[in-house]
């Protein structure tokens, strides 16, 4: 094999690697990828600005039934824990732009934050496919759980799961 065929051997490997890596998502153990999106006033959401706290991350919809009940639950959490241990940070999944602005304002006296992904953007580079989704990112920066697609009964396992981070 000639030294050009080997190259476009091995390019073809990266790409390839790169590419399923790129579809597999952020995984637990991961440093999650950086931006969450916008606020309803613009302003990206970097989870770089949240090192050293327990920050969760939950892909949702007002259209989505459990979302709509984890959203009071993970917003209580927020409240009560404040905003120097945790930061609890909400991406809405395309949905038009009204419907993201009525929630935001809704819970803008609530701590926690609130972005925007109309055209999945964030959710594609975190690989969500599915609703609810949620990432725990640990004080380290790094994933620690990873839940897909869970019901009201599980939101009393996840509070667990994030007072148990919150205690490390």
């Amino acid at each position: 094999m000639n030294n050009s065929k080997r190259k476009h051997i091995i390019l073809l490997v990266l790409v390839l690697v790169f590419s399923a890596n790129t579809l597999a998502g952020v995984q637990i153990g991961d440093i999650p990828y950086e931006s969450l999106g916008k606020t309803v006033d613009s302003k990206e959401v970097l989870v770089k600005n949240f090192k050293g706290k327990v920050v969760v991350i939950t892909f949702w919809a007002t259209w989505c039934p459990p979302c709509m009940k984890e959203i009071p639950v993970l917003s209580g959490i927020q409240k009560k824990v404040g905003t120097d241990e945790l930061q609890v940070i909400a991406v809405n999944f395309k949905e038009k732009k009204k419907m993201f602005r009525s929630i935001a304002d809704a819970l803008q006296d609530n701590p926690m934050i609130i972005t925007y992904d109309r055209n999945s953007k964030v959710a594609k580079k975190y690989g969500v496919k599915a609703i609810p989704h949620m990432f725990i990112v640990g004080r380290d920066g790094k994933v620690a759980a990873t839940h897909v697609g869970y019901s009201a009964d599980s939101l009393p396992g996840l509070v667990e799961e994030i007072n148990a981070l919150l205690a490390q």
